[in-house]
């Protein structure tokens, strides 16, 4: 299995929540979009390079046990102090066309586990995301 920056392992985790209900809104697109360029994490990251990172993840996940494959790239990827900002940026997706389906919050919840990131911490960066993207 290859090895990922952690820039990688943070898109990946946002386009693995993107396409789990086999809908890539252009509202999560967007977000994706908008965080990288944006966001200090992604400092010193080539963002023309988002293009081929997200061709490698769906590549990856066309292979047998690609999902597994993927968390396993992602945790060996992030420092434990980077493995928060990847669940609140997998929140963030979710939570950006106004509605988590069912196959979201189920892959939430295996990011969750797999990057030991504890309930309560959890419940906290959830319900940041949902707060944030609420309309009027």
């Amino acid at each position: 299995m290859a090895k990922i920056s952690h820039h990688a392992a943070l898109i990946y985790t946002m386009m693995m929540v993107s396409a789990s209900d086999r809908n890539m809104s252009d509202a999560e697109l967007g977000s994706i979009g908008d965080m990288v360029l944006h966001l200090p994490v992604f400092e010193g990251f080539d963002r023309k390079r988002l293009p081929k990172v997200g061709a490698d993840f769906a590549k990856l996940l066309q292979q047998d046990d690609g999902l597994d494959d993927a968390l396993s790239l992602i945790r060996k990827a992030l420092p434990k102090k980077l493995r928060e900002t990847a669940y609140a940026l997998a929140c963030e997706v979710a939570a950006a066309d106004g509605k988590a389906s069912q196959e979201e919050l189920r892959l939430l919840e295996l990011i969750r586990n797999h990057l030991d990131i504890d309930r309560l911490t959890a419940a906290a960066i959830e319900t940041g995301a949902r707060v944030r993207h609420r309309t009027a």
